[in-house]
């Protein structure tokens, strides 16, 4: 198994010890830092989509996100003069009304690790902060908003639109518990993510495009 085989298997296992330690081996073998980044956002791809499917839970998951951010520290340092690997700054925060952030900090670090910077707005956010955080920060690609309360749909809309309104190319992705793809279509979002894995796949997809 190679080292980066290694570090993607330890990530999924969440062994946050082992990964750091893995992520310099691969290093010292020759493999280039955004390989081994791309390995452990492919595995976390894994994690989230057996979260999706009910295999694993939010505590494996964390355990997951936390192994893959201490080996992020380690290629950090080696990716900060390159500034093609960020792909931006993300704005994220969990709409008005909404006192939810489990899934939030979920989704923030899986956005994190796929390449952007993020600035988290925490929750009970008003549409008029998002927009203001936009203005307030640099090279901001993508506004994720958080919905995980049916009551706080329309919260979740007025945010949307707001942002939408003020910055018309800028990219908006939903997610939470009551949101559908079907929804966030209706209410003028670029993106849907049913969970953290699939919101850095998206994130990334519309950062690109």
């Amino acid at each position: 198994m190679s080292k980066i085989e290694e570090v993607k298997a330890k990530v999924e296992a969440g062994k946050s010890k082992l990964v750091p330690g893995l992520v310099q081996e691969a290093l010292d073998e020759g493999s280039a830092p955004g390989e081994i980044l791309e390995a452990m956002v492919d595995s976390m791809g894994v994690v989230g989509e057996k979260f999706s499917s009910g295999e694993i839970f939010v505590p494996e998951m964390l355990i997951a996100a936390k192994a893959m951010s201490k080996g992020v520290e380690v290629l950090k340092p080696l990716m900060a003069g390159d500034g093609s690997n960020s792909l931006g700054t993300c704005i994220i925060g969990t709409v008005a009304g909404d006192l939810h952030d489990i899934g939030k900090n979920l989704v923030s670090m899986m956005i994190e690790s796929a390449g952007f910077d993020m600035v988290d707005l925490g929750v009970d956010v008003p549409a008029d902060t998002f927009v203001q955080a936009v203005k307030d920060n640099n090279n901001v690609k993508l506004v994720a908003c958080s919905g995980l309360l049916t009551t706080t749909m329309p919260a979740l809309k007025e945010a949307v639109q707001t942002i939408k309104a003020a910055y018309p190319e800028l990219k908006v992705i939903v997610g939470g518990a009551p949101v559908t793809p079907e929804y966030a279509a209706e209410v003028g979002a670029d993106g849907y993510a049913p969970d953290a894995g699939s919101a850095a796949v998206k994130a990334k997809e519309l950062a690109t495009a």
